[in-house]
């Protein structure tokens, strides 16, 4: 009997030991070296990848950001502001109430088959909207020229990124909207597109929120 309590004892105090040990390294050990790795050599992701601007912090760099015009009273989905460049839809098209003004509690896209009559009205009625909304006078955009991402959001729906194309359909129309020569707007996307990741990963790329806090700085310098 006494052996028997003398083990059982052993062997929870070794089980709890084991417990305090295991806890100490996965626990507190592990995730502090973790961390100062992370902040020694990539601070900058390990804090969000954010973005700033005039001393504040105004983003990330990894989701997209909605730029709308204020929501007039009776108004439920708000139109956007056309003086910024626009970012890729944000809904999955069409009403989605899991995200539709990036709201980050959750994120998605409405996914439909290629054949889906939905996402076909949809995608014709968000091409239509995006020739009307970037056409300007001595300049009408084809609907030939509207690239896939202009119509079509992300798997996350919270794409940081557009296409170099969907960036240079939208100069002539930012150009007009804040007085601007188009030649400078073209060059100023130019300068914010990146190119594929290591020269072969993923597709050129510009960061829409970057962009127009490049864009925010030229009207004001002008």
């Amino acid at each position: 009997m006494n052996n028997s309590v003398s083990n059982t004892a052993r062997l929870l105090g070794a089980g709890l030991r084991a417990l305090l040990v295991l806890t100490l390294v996965t626990g507190v050990v592990y995730p502090l070296v973790v961390t100062g790795f992370a902040q020694g050599l990539f601070s900058n992701s390990a804090n969000g990848s954010e973005v700033t601007a005039d001393g504040k912090v105004v983003g990330s760099s990894l989701i997209g950001q909605a730029y709308n015009l204020p929501l007039k009273e009776g108004q439920e989905t708000p139109e956007p502001d056309l003086k910024w460049f626009q970012g890729r839809p944000q809904n999955g098209l069409g009403s989605n109430s899991v995200n539709t003004q990036y709201k980050l509690i959750l994120s998605g896209a409405t996914n439909r088959s290629g054949d889906n009559p939905e996402l076909i009205q949809w995608v014709t009625d968000a091409k239509a909207a995006v020739v009307k909304d970037n056409s300007v006078p001595g300049h009408t955009v084809q609907p030939s020229q509207v690239p896939p991402d202009a119509v079509t959001s992300s798997g996350s729906g919270l794409d940081p990124d557009i296409s170099p194309a969907y960036a240079d359909l939208q100069v002539h129309r930012v150009a007009e909207k804040n007085g601007l020569p188009v030649a400078e707007v073209q060059r100023l996307v130019d300068t914010h597109t990146e190119g594929r990741t290591l020269g072969f990963i993923g597709e050129p790329r510009v960061n829409v929120l970057e962009l127009n806090i490049a864009l925010r700085d030229l009207v004001a310098g002008g």
